[in-house]
């Protein structure tokens, strides 16, 4: 008894690395693909997928084969209304994919866990599921420097009303790690390409009731007119870059909401 044990364990070895070898040989790996937003639902309303790809396969052979299995999926990305990121950032067609590259697909932005970031910047830029306090992040920002003159602020919040239908309420998603990067850039390229002194990003995911704070922008300046402008670009940036999705709920259903205004 002992002696077959021994042989099938052996057995199961071997054809492991049997199969690992040929595996490699063939060149082949598969590769993860995370969905977001409406790609979930034209996925059967899957959180990923599962492709075998072969060595030196590019971004373009990742939407072949999404063209055959979800064609949804890939007329979508071929008329850029979804994007496709390798490693968290926005990949070309060309961009080669190798083993072990975190894949995914980017519906158009709708806009968790505080930021795992070290330094200061963690306190002024937050993604996350609990509400905030507006005086708080002011006075925040404020505590920066006695050369704050104004402060400029622009909170977002839920409305009962989408392109004339009801909204009972809303959910926002986002692509955890990325969405934190993206708000980061946005705020280190405000402190560079304007005159102000600092400012603060917050944006909240998960299931957020009418009337309840979505997204917060404060920015502290010597003067009031680069506050403004400073504040203006970041709220139209982050609706552009960052990968967080709004799905609308309604009475007549689930709308993922493609467009920011």
């Amino acid at each position: 008894m002992l002696a077959l044990k021994v042989w099938w364990k052996v057995r199961n070895v071997y054809k492991a690395l049997t199969y690992r070898y040929s595996r490699n040989a063939k060149g082949l790996f598969m590769v993860t693909i995370r969905l977001f937003g409406m790609t979930k639902s034209l996925a059967g309303n899957q959180e990923s997928l599962s492709l075998a790809l072969n060595n030196g396969k590019q971004v373009k052979d990742l939407v072949g084969l999404l063209d055959a299995g979800y064609p949804a999926i890939g007329e979508l990305i071929h008329k850029k209304n979804v994007l496709v990121s390798v490693n968290q950032e926005i990949a070309h067609e060309e961009t080669e994919i190798r083993d072990g590259d975190e894949i995914a697909l980017l519906p158009p932005f709708a806009g968790g866990t505080p930021v795992d970031h070290a330094g200061e910047d963690a306190q002024f830029v937050r993604v996350q599921r609990e509400d905030f306090s507006v005086d708080a992040e002011i006075n925040r920002v404020r505590g920066r420097s006695k050369r704050i003159g104004g402060i400029a602020t622009f909170l977002g919040i839920a409305r009962d009303r989408s392109k004339g239908r009801d909204v009972d309420s809303i959910t926002f998603e986002h692509y955890e790690g990325m969405a934190q990067k993206k708000l980061r850039e946005i705020r280190e390229r405000a402190l560079k390409d304007f005159d102000i002194i600092e400012v603060a990003i917050l944006h909240r995911y998960g299931e957020i009731g009418i009337g309840e704070n979505i997204v917060l922008i404060v920015v502290g300046a010597e003067h009031r007119a680069e506050a403004f402008r400073a504040c203006k670009w970041a709220i139209d940036e982050l609706k552009q870059i960052t990968p967080i999705w709004k799905l609308e709920h309604t009475p007549e259903g689930e709308v993922w909401v493609e467009e920011h205004p």
